[in-house]
């Protein structure tokens, strides 16, 4: 679910991590299916439902974000509130994550 790595829905970063996983793929689709479809062939059903999905994913992650953040430490944390901006950037985050030692 994550990139090739599970992660445990029991610890705080695993959680973030899961949904830090989908609000990347919404953000995608979002930029890169819904978008086009909107503005390329006048379709704006596709932005409503993609983009309300994104948001309540964006909504999850910084709720999930803001419980993982005393483990994940300052630094991580804003890394990750920066990179929740930038589409692929969750994904980058994933693969530091990973190595993070497990409690």
């Amino acid at each position: 679910m994550t990139l090739g790595v599970p992660a445990s829905p029991t610890t705080p970063v695993g959680r973030f991590r899961i949904v830090a996983f989908w609000e990347g793929i919404s953000y995608l689709i979002l930029l890169f299916v819904a978008m086009p479809l909107k503005y390329g062939l006048g379709i704006d059903m596709a932005v409503r439902i993609v983009g309300m999905a994104h948001g309540v994913l964006f909504v999850a992650y910084v709720l999930t974000l803001a419980l993982a953040w005393n483990r994940l430490g300052a630094r991580l944390g804003w890394m990750a509130a920066v990179l929740s901006l930038v589409p692929g950037g969750t994904f980058w985050l994933e693969a530091r994550l990973r190595r993070l030692p497990v409690p």
